[in-house]
Parts: structure tokens; C-alpha cells; sequence
């Protein structure tokens, strides 16, 4: 018989861990403070909880990388982090228009 302390347990929400980088604590406080404001609030809301791809959220797994490596989309920037256990590393941020160039150094 599960005890009601069980199923409490069982379909609470598991939290994640956000830990940011040298290079993406640099670049994020070199952001305007609306952006760094959106970014971390989004970051919070989406990474904290459930940092997978799902519906509309912005997530994305990018192919051809092993581990696994995602992007957070926030406004006109991009968050690319790893999930290592119950930890979501931030490794880089930046504008879109410089994502390209960050992939391909990434790889």
C-alpha cells in the first residue's frame, strides 16, 4: 500500500539546479538590464523545472553534439546550456546573430 507521503513524492516537480559559467556570467552582465531581467527570468522559469524540450517553451536539443546541448530562446538572445544529473549549466549566452558563429566554435 503507497503511503499518501509516497505519492507526494512520486508527481512532485523535480528541481533543477542553474549554474552559470565564467564566460555566461560575463556575458550576461554586459547585457542592457531589460535583457539580463528577461533572460534570467526565463531562464528561472523554464530551466529550473523542466530544462527538456516541450510544447511552445523555447527549448531546443541541437543535433549533432554528444552530450546533448540546448538553446534557450529569449528575445533576441540565446542561452546554450548541457543538463549534467540535476544540475543545467549555462555555458554561453548570446545575440542571435552571433549563435552560428558560437556553434561552430562549439563543435
Amino acid at each position: 500500500m503507497i503511503s499518501s507521503k509516497d505519492w507526494k513524492a512520486a508527481v512532485e516537480e523535480r528541481r533543477f539546479n542553474v549554474i552559470f559559467s565564467a564566460a555566461a556570467q560575463r556575458e550576461i552582465e554586459k547585457l542592457e538590464i531589460e535583457d539580463a531581467f528577461q533572460l534570467t527570468k526565463d531562464i528561472k522559469n523554464y530551466l529550473e523545472q523542466s530544462p527538456v524540450p516541450f510544447g511552445k517553451s523555447g527549448i531546443k536539443r541541437l543535433a549533432g553534439f554528444d552530450p546533448p546541448l540546448y538553446r534557450l530562446r529569449s528575445g533576441d538572445f540565446r542561452a546554450y546550456y548541457r543538463i549534467v544529473s540535476s544540475d543545467v549549466v549555462i555555458l554561453a549566452i548570446t545575440h542571435k546573430k552571433d549563435s552560428e558563429r558560437y556553434l561552430r566554435k562549439f563543435k
